[in-house]
């Protein structure tokens, strides 16, 4: 966790040693139409670390800009797109070499766009979306906040990793199209007239049927009623 400006140079200097980073935000959720809140918490991760940057407590230090214009280190996330555009708000700077997993794995004919789903084609695992909703502008984060924010940015890096690993070894996403729907017949107005007084007509036939078993439900009770009448005259 680094929420102290004077974290920032040891976070920066350990990760400019990897050729691969994966990236993730997470801001504070808005449940009102138009209302946003800026980025919270910035993630980059390697495959044993993940640095969890708190943006409410040190803003965008240029150090940490630096990072993402680093022409040299692959960054990767999904919707990365919207993640810079929430970066450079708080610091403008010109990214380079990002990439974007939805992208990528459109290539490939994956057409899921969700971290969750990629992730469980992937590798046939799921990842928890539990804590996507929670406030990250808190003063303390739990530690499930903590293990679901670096779990996002590991997992852009495992994706990214996996699909240059299927394309080296010349696998192909072989896309199995949809069964044909057979075609439904096409009705003429005067056969869809047709169907329509037939339906009616069974209407009127089931109204009718219920009319007679009432009628003869009323006169067997009458029947009764006139006899348990007799009976006791007798």
């Amino acid at each position: 966790m680094v929420d102290k400006m004077k974290q920032v140079p040891q976070a920066v200097a350990y990760l400019s040693q990897f050729d691969v980073l994966g990236v993730d935000t997470e801001a504070r959720p808005s449940f009102k139409r138009g209302v946003h809140y800026p980025t919270a918490l910035l993630q980059i991760a390697t495959h044993e670390r993940c640095y969890l940057f708190r943006l409410t407590h040190i803003g965008m230090p240029p150090l940490l800009a630096s990072l993402f214009a680093n022409e040299s280190i692959c960054k990767v996330g999904l919707a990365f797109k919207d993640d810079l555009h929430g970066l450079r708000r708080r610091r403008n700077f010109v990214p380079k070499n990002c990439v974007d997993i939805q992208s990528l794995v459109n290539q490939y004919g994956i057409l899921e766009l969700g971290l969750q789903k990629i992730f469980a084609i992937c590798f046939g695992k799921k990842i928890s979306k539990a804590q996507q909703l929670t406030n990250w502008e808190a003063d303390v984060l739990t530690e499930a906040q903590k293990r679901y924010a670096a779990t996002d940015a590991w997992a852009c890096i495992q994706i990214y990793e996996e699909i240059l690993r299927l394309d080296a070894n010349g696998y192909m996403l072989e896309i199995i199209p949809e069964p044909e729907r057979p075609e439904l017949p096409v009705l003429s107005e005067e056969e869809i007239e047709k169907k329509k007084q037939h339906k009616e007509q069974k209407k009127k036939e089931a109204r009718k049927r219920r009319a007679i078993r009432a009628k003869a439900n009323r006169r067997k009770k009458k029947e009764r009623t006139d006899k348990e009448k007799l009976q006791n005259i007798a």
